[in-house]
């Protein structure tokens, strides 16, 4: 099986290590090979979680076999779903992945998968969508424009002509992600985002909000809300309100 776990169960901020007393349950997150950085705001920064995380690297899930047009290879749905089942049997209580293009997957890795799994940020879409007020719809900001396509709205039940905009065409964040390199400059990144922000807005007059498909883009949220005074969703937003359900606190 190629994967490997990317250590034990991780601990956001005050958090326990797990074997402690008052351990919270962990959320299990499968990653794509990758080397860029994670920054804080980052799926795959455990800092960025006020909850454990465990991580499981999937060594043939790489950025180019994962980021295409339509779907990520079929051959990869075997390794994330024994990745899977590797993490349920740490004890990990919900799975997630660090790719929001794994919405092509997201109705077979459920049926399969032993836990529940959200498998990209674009789940969110439909929820979003209900809370708006008449005549506004979803927005999307993506890493790539070019390989986003309707079969990947579709299959998490979202409009198959949602709108969208990728930062393929700034400076840094795609470039780094695509490319896999080592060295991100966060503020020429929060640009690009920003920038497409700008032309999805520009493009589309009717958008009430915008779901961030990108993973690594949850840093940049809070500047790209500012900038454009309108609600912004991430993946690290999801996955807090999807582990309050997972686990609800006492009160």
């Amino acid at each position: 099986m190629a994967l490997h776990e990317g250590g034990n169960a991780r601990r956001g901020p005050g958090q326990k290590e797990v074997g402690e007393p008052g351990d919270l349950p962990t959320l299990g997150i499968m990653m794509l090979n990758t080397r860029f950085p994670r920054v804080l705001g980052d799926i795959g920064n455990p800092a960025t979680f006020d909850f454990p995380v465990r991580y499981q690297v999937i060594e043939q899930a790489t950025v180019d076999r994962v980021v295409r047009p339509d779907q990520p290879a079929a051959d990869l749905v075997e390794p994330m779903v024994q990745a899977a089942e590797h993490l349920a049997e740490a004890g990990v209580v919900g799975l997630t992945t660090s790719c929001g293009f794994f919405a092509a997957w997201q109705d077979e890795l459920a049926a399969r998968c032993p836990l529940p799994i959200v498998a990209s940020s674009l789940c969110q879409i439909p929820l979003v969508q209900a809370m708006l007020p008449e005549g506004q719809r979803v927005g999307v900001l993506t890493v790539d424009a070019r390989k986003l396509s309707p079969s990947h709205f579709a299959t998490v039940g979202a409009p198959t002509d949602t709108p969208f905009v990728g930062t393929e065409q700034g400076h840094e964040l795609t470039r780094v992600i695509e490319q896999d390199l080592t060295e991100l400059d966060p503020a020429k990144a929060e640009r690009d985002v920003l920038d497409a922000g700008e032309a999805l807005l520009a493009q589309t007059s009717d958008v009430g909000a915008i779901v961030l498909e990108c993973t690594n883009m949850a840093p940049y949220a809070r500047a790209l809300s500012n900038h454009l005074g309108l609600p912004v969703f991430d993946i690290v937003g999801l996955l807090s309100w999807w582990y309050r359900s997972l686990c609800p606190p006492r009160f």
